[in-house]
């Protein structure tokens, strides 16, 4: 346990984080009530990083936490090899790197298959209505 937890606080799976922090303040905010999960649909366009078919806070959402879950098990695995100080700041750096690359990777994969959740086009509110279009 000890172990995981200085993962977690070490770099750079803190800066990866405290941007996990902000995904659950975020969902603990549509939760409430008080946001939507469709709020950032219309200021970015995730089609451009092959992320979309889902909505934009679900696919960045995703992309943090898988990146943050990469991040801490390469860090876990990084403390465990034990390698020099010189190569383990230098692993550290890589991982930085590779992390977000190995999370888009999935995150790619995660939502094509969650695209079939989300539909293009919302149905009537109300079935009553759905004969008047």
């Amino acid at each position: 346990m000890d172990e995981c937890l200085s993962a977690a606080v070490g770099f750079p799976t803190m800066l990866f984080g405290s941007a996990l922090v902000v995904v659950l303040g975020f969902w603990l905010l549509v939760l409430s009530g008080v946001a939507h999960r469709g709020a950032f649909d219309s200021d970015v366009d995730a089609e451009a990083l092959r992320l979309g078919g889902v909505p934009v806070a679900v696919s960045a959402s995703l992309l943090v936490a898988v990146g943050w879950a990469v991040s801490l098990s390469g860090s876990v695995l990084l403390h465990r090899v034990d390698p020099p100080e010189a190569a383990a700041s230098l692993l550290s750096v890589l991982l930085l790197f590779v992390a977000p690359f190995v999370s888009w990777r999935a995150t790619r994969c995660l939502v094509r298959r969650l695209a079939k959740f989300f539909p293009e086009e919302p149905g009537p509110s109300r079935p009553d209505f759905a004969d008047l279009t």
